[in-house]
């Protein structure tokens, strides 16, 4: 089962990365670690860095996508955001933004600024 969770996650990555460049975006950081976390994605267009949480379901049966971002994810996102952009040269200056990726049945919907 851990198997299939993860090759469900690393499809529904790839979906939203690929969302992210045809939309104009470069991607500058997938499953980026540190002591506090991953964050999933991070792209790049102009002045502004979107850190992305992307959640991947193949059924609405534990809610949706989108629903799995909670308030405590959501603070650890803003922390490692914060910790990627005092480590990333150039990110000064930068405009932020946090977008969550859904992805269900292969559709890719972004909320974008979602908190």
């Amino acid at each position: 089962m851990r198997g299939r969770h993860l090759s469900l996650g690393a499809f529904g990555e790839d979906a939203a990365a690929r969302w992210y460049e045809r939309a104009g975006y470069d991607v500058v950081g997938r499953n980026w670690r540190c002591s506090f976390g991953e964050l999933d994605l991070v792209v790049r267009r102009g002045p502004l860095v979107v850190f992305c949480e992307v959640k991947t379901r193949s059924s609405d049966r534990f809610g949706t996508p989108a629903e799995a971002v909670t308030f405590r994810k959501r603070v650890r996102l803003r922390r490692l955001a914060a910790e990627w952009l005092a480590g990333s040269e150039g990110a000064r200056g930068r405009l932020v933004r946090f977008d969550v990726a859904a992805v269900h049945g292969g559709t890719v919907e972004v909320i974008e600024d979602a908190f």
